[in-house]
């Protein structure tokens, strides 16, 4: 097994991971973004976020891509997007690698906060995420507009 950054050749297979998380959180028809959505907003001249890539002698079978943001309260910051491990290499440990990469690289960077979501129903993740030591908050909630919604807000406010 080995972990490493992700390169603009990986998007292809980083694209069949995301279709497979998709359809484990039961959204399996959700993922607009496509292999050249990818290989633009990650590898240009300003990248909109970066990888690990775990890979075995089977080829890339898991990927964590994260990018920084920006907190009010605590400056720079890490979000953690997905981490995906292919369903029949799950529980070999690929996926502490993936995390731990990321917690390392936050680290690095000198971020003060290294954030994620979890679906609820979700309990292996949740488990494993409180026993790394993060904290898992049940008292926030995610509000998303989508493309119809800001297309709404747009013509009603007439922007």
């Amino acid at each position: 097994m080995n972990i490493r950054k992700g390169k603009i050749d990986d998007m292809t297979a980083v694209l069949s991971l995301i279709k497979e998380l998709a359809t484990f959180e039961k959204e399996p028809n959700a993922v607009a973004v496509t292999v050249a959505d990818l290989e633009r907003d990650g590898f240009g001249e300003s990248p909109l976020f970066h990888t690990f890539i775990a890979e075995d002698n089977e080829g890339i079978v898991g990927m964590a891509l994260y990018y920084y943001r920006y907190s009010t309260w605590k400056g720079k910051t890490i979000h953690l997007e997905d981490l995906i491990i292919k369903e029949d290499k799950r529980g070999l440990g690929l996926g502490f690698k993936l995390y731990s990469e990321v917690i390392a690289q936050g680290k690095y960077d000198g971020v003060r906060r290294i954030e994620w979501n979890v679906l609820d129903w979700n309990t292996p993740a949740i488990e494993f995420y409180e026993k790394s030591g993060a904290r898992v908050y049940k008292d926030w909630l995610v509000a998303q507009m989508d493309e119809k919604g800001i297309d709404a807000f747009l013509e009603k406010n007439k922007l």
